[in-house]
């Protein structure tokens, strides 16, 4: 009977998109209410207000990042569903642990925003996208493997798909190591390559990642 109901339970591709627009809509959310309107008491006039506002720097700037990496991983996530004929049990459960994920990033934002100069901050912010990527790369090497992919799909854009996140999440990797030096700069390298992903220049050197 259990594998009687395995053979069909969770193949709904429509659905997996579904919950997945709703949760990352919340995601994207959360983020954002993490930034406060500075608190009126003390501010009394323009230059403390504008001070107020340069001290929410930090806030913004991790909410710009966070709002790029979930866009670039619902994009992701949408391309192959996208490109799936249908969904099982098993996949549909890759995708919930990834929506799982997904739903950590307002904690790690939060977390590197209260701590932006320290290191373990950062690193456990890059951790959050490592795993991501990680599970986004096996949801998509199962449903090759189980024949689950559309069959006109061809071997180069299957390819080029899993491509695209060892690239990216390379590129990560380098961006969290170089806060060694200062995580500024782990920061600044990160949102550089999430611009690339969202711009999509039409550079033939940019054009490979």
């Amino acid at each position: 009977m259990a594998k009687f109901y395995n053979a069909f339970a969770g193949s709904s591709i429509e659905r997996i998109a579904a919950l997945s627009d709703g949760l990352f809509a919340i995601a994207m959310t959360l983020i954002v209410l993490e930034v406060h309107v500075p608190e009126a008491h003390g501010i009394a006039n323009d230059t403390a207000l504008l001070g107020a506002l340069v001290d929410l720097a930090p806030r913004m700037l991790t909410y710009v990042l966070s709002f790029l990496t979930l866009g670039i991983f619902w994009v992701g996530q949408q391309t192959q569903l996208n490109h799936l004929k249908r969904a099982d049990r098993d996949l549909s459960w890759l995708h919930l642990l990834f929506l799982a994920l997904i739903a950590t990033m307002p904690f790690s934002t939060s977390l590197l925003a209260n701590f932006i100069t320290f290191r373990l901050a950062l690193v456990i912010y890059w951790l959050n996208i490592l795993v991501l990527g990680v599970v986004l790369f096996f949801t998509w090497s199962y449903a090759q493997r189980h024949q689950l992919v559309d069959d006109d799909l061809s071997p180069e854009a299957s390819a080029a798909i899993c491509r695209r996140i060892i690239i990216a999440q390379s590129l990560y990797a380098f961006g969290a190591a170089l806060c060694v030096y200062n995580t500024y700069w782990s920061i600044g390298f990160i949102v550089l390559v999430q611009l690339n992903y969202v711009i999509a220049p039409r550079l033939p050197w940019l054009e490979r990642i």
